[in-house]
């Protein structure tokens, strides 16, 4: 599988080249080249940033739909504890567990139950490796990503569990393949996620060699099916649940952290902040802290751009139906083989996606390229070049992705320039001075690239107004 797999794209004929995405790409991933936006592969960590704030749904998720529940004999539905928080007034998580059987999975396994089996796990992990605090939450694959490619330093901080998503999957097929005597590949494993970074992680996992999850669903397709069949379960529902608190506060910023029984911690959430904390743990500006936990969309899970529910009023709703559970229903000594489920049976490495050379001596040099080029542009990181700063622009440069006349500004200092020129030698001409022929080539140059560069300026303006 290609690791640089990615569950967001881009619909070119929707792109009308603004520049909003470059301006909120985390890793700077996205340029706008020639009217249309371009995301690049390896700089992209499936964050979903860029489909939340492009106004002309340009920016799409890739996942499946829902008939791809046909192409298993058995199907198992994984609903991350997210799926709860988007339904009004549901005061028991058994009407949509139960909603599910109706609407035509064959079982269901709670991913807040595996998530906890992994608290109980982490718990035990912070009591043995104290030499490793602070210890950085691997449950969001985007925050994973991203340590791996901007972050080296902190790579052997992460905590090497599965996230909740595998553990659900792995014991879910192995539970269906018990019951049912039918092989794996008749199984299919189907996780119902909040966002697109779940697609990414099913299709490349970092931690594990292959997933588990044979298909992602979005929450915001199954929300409307789910909700007719809900209204059907009667008083008579089977107790499908088998999570508490725990598992089910997972869904929201904190709720992982929260099942530590910890005080020293840290939970943070939106892309933003997280890569502040994350230059911060780099800078070593924290103290005493055992735990860090890291979510990538606002809010934790409840803001994934794949729910249909407003973040904020989603985690009310998730603190609302915790009330009165018990706080917590799974744990390790009752499931089977879970210490060698919930492991890492993989170490994340580093991917210096961001380097500007093959080697130190090639970056450092390449490094005061970017350094005088950026001495040359008006440092106003506007955009209108198609990258979202200066040194963007400036690194595109050094790596032959772009050239000095992208940036406008730098354009038209060069018009001035020329046609400054161009007055005196027209001024030298017309006094008679020495070597006119000589002067009248020059002039005729430069009058031909200045009339190049009035087009380059033309066509940047032309991309500015479309």
């Amino acid at each position: 599988m290609d690791k640089f797999y990615h569950s967001v794209r881009l619909e070119e004929e929707l792109c009308k080249g603004c520049i909003n995405c470059i301006k909120r790409c985390p890793t700077e991933a996205i340029r706008v080249r020639n009217g249309k936006a371009r995301i690049n592969s390896k700089f992209c960590i499936d964050c979903g940033e860029c489909i939340r704030v492009c106004s002309h749904h340009a920016k799409k998720a890739t996942y499946d739909k829902l008939d791809v529940m046909r192409n298993w004999k058995y199907t198992v539905a994984l609903p991350a504890p997210a799926l709860y928080s988007q339904y009004n007034n549901l005061d028991d998580v058994n009407i949509v567990l139960n909603a599910l059987i109706l609407m035509g999975f064959d079982d269901v396994f709670e991913v807040s139950a595996a998530a906890e089996l992994v608290s109980e796990a982490t718990r035990e992990y912070l009591t043995l490796h104290e030499d490793q605090y602070p210890i950085i939450s691997t449950a969001c694959p985007t925050v994973v990503r991203l340590i791996r490619v901007r972050f080296p330093n902190l790579i052997s901080h992460l905590l090497p569990l599965k996230p909740p998503i595998e553990v659900a999957a792995t014991i879910a097929a192995r539970r269906a393949m018990e019951q049912t005597g039918l092989p794996r590949e008749d199984i299919g494993i189907c996780f119902i996620s909040p966002c697109p970074s779940k697609v990414t992680y099913a299709k490349a996992p970092l931690g594990t060699e292959k997933s588990q999850v044979d298909c992602v669903l979005a929450i915001k397709d199954v929300y409307p099916q789910l909700l007719s069949h809900m209204k059907a379960v009667g008083e008579d529902m089977l107790e499908l649940s088998t999570s508490g608190k725990i598992g089910v506060s997972w869904g929201r910023s904190g709720g992982e952290a929260g099942g530590l029984f910890t005080e020293n911690y840290l939970a943070a959430d939106g892309i933003e902040n997280v890569i502040r904390v994350l230059e911060d743990l780099e800078d070593q500006k924290f103290t005493n802290l055992k735990f860090v936990e890291l979510n990538a969309c606002n809010g934790g899970c409840v803001g994934g751009v794949l729910n249909v529910e407003n973040p904020y009023v989603a985690e009310v709703k998730l603190k609302r139906l915790r009330k009165y559970m018990p706080v917590a229903r799974s744990h390790m000594e009752n499931q089977e083989h879970a210490e060698e489920i919930v492991p890492w049976t993989e170490r994340v490495s580093y991917e210096p996606v961001f380097n500007l050379g093959e080697n130190m001596m090639e970056s450092f040099a390449r490094l005061n390229q970017v350094e005088r080029l950026c001495r040359k542009f008006p440092g106003l990181d506007c955009g209108s070049c198609g990258a979202p700063t200066c040194k963007a622009l400036a690194e595109d440069i050094v790596r032959g992705e772009a050239s000095e006349n992208d940036c406008v500004y730098y354009l038209r200092e060069n018009l001035h320039r020329l046609s400054e020129e161009i007055s005196i030698l027209a001024d030298d001409l017309h006094a008679g001075g020495s070597g006119g022929h000589e002067t009248l080539n020059i002039l005729k140059e430069y009058i031909q690239r200045i009339s190049s560069e009035m087009s380059l300026l033309d066509n940047k303006e032309d991309e500015e107004d479309g």
